[in-house]
Formats: C-alpha cells, sequence, structure tokens
C-alpha cells in the first residue's frame, strides 16, 4: 500500500495547525494520525481517556510479534495565553531557516519527523520492528502516557527501547530531574479581625509551613552536586498560593502548591514527611487551641520520575552510535522517559529543536534540526533492517 509523501515541514504545519493546548482535546490530530498511518498500512491501536476527549496512539512497523524501538512523543503544548506572537501562533511560518509555531520546538517537529520517515519505514525489511508512541498531557504532568504504559505486555508490546524526542538538539540526553508537586490546604477558624484571639490564622499557619519549606530549600542546595544539572542540585519552589477572604476577617482558609525537582537518588517522601511532622507538631497544636476544627492537608498533586538510563542497556550506546557522538547529557527539565524506564522499557532522550525555545513566545525549530532528526531516523531504519 502507497500512502501520501508530505515533507516534515508540511506535516509540521498540519500538525501544529491542530490547537492541542493541553486542556483542549487532541482528537483531531490522533485522526489526523491514525488516517495518514492507515494510508501506508500501518494500523494503529488508540488508548483514549474514559470520556473519549484525548487519545495516545500506538503502531508498530515491522514484525509484530517482537519488542522494538518506540520513538516517542506527546501531542500537547502550552497555552499561548498572555504571549505576544509576531505570527498566528498555530500557523507554521518560514523565515531565515527557522520554522515558527506553537509546538514546532516541543515537540511536533519531532512528530513530523517520525510520520515523515514512515514510507521509508515500511519500505525496508525491518527485523527489529520500530514503534510510534504519540501521548497527551505531558505538559500537565506526563498524565497520558500512564494509561498507554500500563497496556504493555498486554494489549501492546512493551518495547525493547524507547527514544523519547523531547528537544535536546539532538544530543543523546541520559538523565533528568523529576518534578513532584504537592497541594497544602489549610483550614483554621473565621474571625473579625478586631478579635483575633478568636479566630485561627490559615494564612499564618500557611506562612509557617512556606518558612520550613525554605529551611529545606536551603538544605536542599547543599545536596552533593552533580555538574551534569544545571543547577547541581535538587530544586524547591512555592508556587501559587490563595487564601482569605477579606481585609477585616481572619482568614479561615488558605491553600498553596510547591514543587520540587528531585533528582536520582533523592526520595520525595521524605520531603512530604517532614512537613507533615512540622505541621502536627508545630503548627496544628496551637490552631487546636483555639478551634479544634482545625487541619492542614497535604496531598501530592503529580509525581514525574527523575530519570537514569542504565549503562548497561544498549539504548544508550544505539542513540549514540546514531548520532555519531561519544557524550550523554543530563537536562533538568522532565520527560516521559523515567515512566517508560520504570516500566521496564529502557530509554533515552534525543530529538530535534532547543529547549530553550518551549513554551516561548514566537517559538521556532532550525530546519537544519529537523534535517539532522531525519539523519538519525534513517540511520535507525538502516540498524533495525540490519
Amino acid at each position: 500500500m502507497t500512502g501520501p509523501r508530505y515533507t516534515t515541514a508540511e506535516l509540521m504545519s498540519r500538525l501544529v495547525a491542530f490547537d492541542t493546548t493541553s486542556h483542549k482535546t487532541n482528537i483531531p490530530l490522533i485522526r489526523f494520525v491514525e488516517d495518514y498511518l492507515l494510508q501506508h498500512g500501518v494500523a494503529p491501536l488508540l488508548v483514549p481517556t474514559p470520556d473519549g476527549e484525548k487519545a495516545s496512539l500506538f503502531a508498530t512497523i515491522g514484525p509484530q510479534d517482537v519488542s522494538g524501538v518506540a520513538l516517542s512523543g506527546h501531542t500537547d503544548v502550552v497555552p499561548v495565553t498572555g504571549q505576544t506572537w509576531d505570527t498566528d501562533p498555530f500557523t507554521v511560518v518560514e523565515r531565515d531557516g527557522r520554522f515558527y509555531g506553537r509546538g514546532t520546538s516541543d515537540m511536533k517537529g519531532f512528530l513530523a519527523c517520525v510520520l515523515a520517515a514512515v514510507p521509508d519505514f515500511k519500505s525496508r525489511s525491518l527485523r527489529v520492528p520500530i514503534h510510534i508512541a504519540f501521548s497527551y498531557d505531558e505538559e500537565v504532568g506526563c498524565t497520558g502516557v500512564r494509561p498507554m504504559i500500563g497496556e504493555f505486555g498486554t494489549r501492546l508490546p512493551r518495547p525493547r527501547m524507547v527514544i523519547v524526542g523531547e528537544p535536546t538538539s539532538m544530543r543523546v540526553v541520559d538523565a533528568h530531574k523529576g518534578p513532584v508537586r504537592w497541594t497544602v490546604d489549610v483550614r483554621g477558624r473565621a474571625a473579625h479581625s478586631s478579635m483575633a484571639h478568636l479566630g485561627a490564622n490559615a494564612i499564618a499557619t500557611a506562612g509557617a509551613l512556606i518558612g520550613e519549606l525554605g529551611r529545606i530549600e536551603d538544605e536542599l542546595k547543599r545536596w552533593p552536586p552533580d555538574t551534569r544539572f544545571e543547577p547541581p542540585y535538587p530544586t524547591l519552589q512555592v508556587t501559587l498560593i490563595e487564601g482569605g477572604n477579606a481585609t477585616n476577617i481572619v482568614p479561615v482558609s488558605c491553600s498553596f502548591t510547591f514543587d520540587i525537582r528531585t533528582m536520582p537518588g533523592l526520595a520525595p517522601r521524605t520531603i512530604e514527611d517532614r512537613l507533615r511532622a512540622f505541621a502536627e507538631t508545630q503548627c496544628l497544636p496551637q490552631m487546636r487551641q483555639v478551634a479544634p476544627e482545625a487541619d492542614i492537608v497535604i496531598t501530592q498533586a503529580n509525581n514525574v520520575p527523575p530519570f537514569h538510563a542504565d549503562p548497561n542497556e544498549g539504548v544508550v550506546a544505539l542513540a549514540l552510535q546514531l548520532t555519531g557522538q561519544n557524550q550523554t547529557f543530563a537536562v533538568s527539565y522532565a520527560t516521559e522517559a523515567g515512566l517508560f524506564q520504570a516500566a521496564g522499557a529502557p530509554s533515552v532522550v534525543c530529538g530535534p529543536g532547543d529547549i530553550a525555545q518551549a513554551h516561548t513566545a514566537n517559538e521556532w525549530i532550525a530546519a537544519s534540526e529537523l534535517d539532522a532528526c531525519m539523519v538519525f531516523l534513517n540511520k535507525l531504519a538502516a540498524w533495525a533492517e540490519q
């Protein structure tokens, strides 16, 4: 079966035109990819959300009875709200060797390269299959890839190895930090601000908790440094806070969120346990002297594991071979690689584009990066054939 052939730029333009901001559906994009693959004789499997508003896509080119190399990427993008763009974010514009548009670098450029390589993959007698694994909602905590990974070993084959095509400027990344996020809800008792002794101030208690997090943050800065990361230690930040109802009312409630970027070797649970202990011993006894109903609820909102490739697995060596490089790198941003790795699918991160362009206004990817990715995929196909 001979399907349509598009250039990488043409496919990227089609993909960017689908507004797949994380709070919106990605189904039109997935249907486009599904139809494209079917025209090339590749039958994808979808892993939809219960409401059918989003879906991951998994497809295999080559032998169906053995594990292969998965090319993994997410279909969602971050919002353009509040950003000033020179052009329509969802229309790719080429200028001076660059393609501008939301998601060109992160990471529809890689998705376009993978799809553009499908005719070449199909024309070869692959001994090792090439899997296509496109997910959703990576930008809001790598949530969409998890149900797809959950199908490995049952409805979907578990890949022998995974190449996650996040923008690394085609450098081989074998380690990254992992974001873990919590929400803290403080409940006190309201009172007239002139009678403050009758109330339990939720904002003041939240401030004490944030102070403890500040002390933890200072300690993390003294973590044994790993200079492959920038910065070379785990980071902790309070990211959102909301509380109170009026200037003359002792606030009854306050909520805040905090985020830690973990490194291999740091257990996020230790941070949570320390904050819980501080809440139980230093905050709640004082609040409950006035308000027995006072409470502090700490909830882990999301956990993306840090990633460190096993040097004994072949995926790192393969990626270095395909790129012609002899050095690997570590990055501070997170990807889905750690989740694949934890599921028994050894992973590496390597893709076109510069992470400095990701999430920015006038996001762009260089044409030379797309060309380099196509060379990489051509070499991968030749390896899989031999």
